[in-house]
């Protein structure tokens, strides 16, 4: 083994160190899993873009070394889409917890990088079906992820592609509410996580949990996407809530099931937020 090769092992384990610190997890998997998955397979080749303080720069060589760090690197610059934030997905990694066996949705799949990590923690017996509108990027994602035989790449718009029934849907695009179908998707258990961005100057992390009662939501953390086509644009006629209130969600409520009372936060078409808890 090669010098080199030694340095670039130091330098992925000490990454997958500070993935598993970041992720509050005690899963003892997920060091080794972003030890083992090259982040450099999943990126255009180098030398790569890193996007900070609203503008790319680019690294003074392709060596991998350069994006084992908590950076944003961009899939295509000209979009402005990235692959996201290793320390945010830790975050929300360990806060979805897959699971062996479980069925993942992962919208907004890029160049299938995170599609990879969740894909090795639902072995065995899990799948991923990863979801991408961009055409090149689906590509790009179908031909990274061939050495992941448990993950289906498909090429369309996750706002109105029927969604296979889920253990987890892990959202990677900003949406001003969840439609319906990614909610019903959810099987009983299930959690849904996604940055919701009911107004231009709002974006959080939202964990949704499905059970008997309906479905829970958590805040989790302030989280900055891309919009998702066909789920990002404001209502009109219906004001958006003010920081405060957003935070404040407790639980989505099926307007087809519920009329928005006097706890609503947000109010959409076909959901609307809540700032109570869902009765036990």
């Amino acid at each position: 083994m090669s010098r080199e090769t030694d340095r670039l092992d130091d330098i992925r384990g000490f990454y997958a160190r500070l993935m598993a610190a970041a992720s509050g997890s005690s899963d003892p998997r997920l060091e080794r899993i972003f030890e083992l998955v090259p982040r450099e397979a999943f990126l255009p080749a180098g030398p790569w873009k890193i996007f900070v303080a609203e503008r790319y720069f680019e690294t003074p060589s392709a060596d991998p070394a350069y994006i084992y760090q908590n950076n944003l690197v961009a899939l295509d610059d000209s979009k402005g889409i990235n692959n996201g934030e290793p320390f945010l997905h830790a975050a929300w990694i360990g806060a979805v917890a897959p699971q062996p066996g479980e069925t993942v949705t992962h919208i907004g799949a890029g160049g299938g990088y995170y599609s990879a990590i969740l894909s090795m923690l639902v072995l065995p017996g899990g799948h991923v079906n990863a979801i991408e509108i961009d055409d090149g990027l689906a590509t790009a994602a179908r031909s990274n992820l061939i050495p992941f035989e448990n993950v289906s790449v498909i090429t369309g718009n996750s706002a109105s592609l029927p969604i296979a029934p889920s253990d987890l849907i892990y959202v990677n695009a900003g949406v001003v509410a969840p439609p319906v179908h990614w909610l019903q998707a959810l099987r009983m258990g299930g959690r849904l996580i996604f940055p919701w961005r009911p107004s231009k100057n709002i974006a959080m992390a939202a964990l949704v949990t499905r059970s008997a009662s309906g479905f829970d939501l958590k805040a989790l953390m302030p989280a900055w996407f891309i919009p998702c086509v066909g789920a990002a644009e404001e209502p009109a006629g219906s004001p958006a809530p003010d920081r405060d209130l957003a935070w404040r969600s407790r639980s989505i409520r099926l307007t087809a099931e519920q009329a928005p009372d006097q706890t609503a936060t947000a109010v959409y078409q076909d959901v609307w937020f809540s700032s109570a808890a869902l009765a036990n």
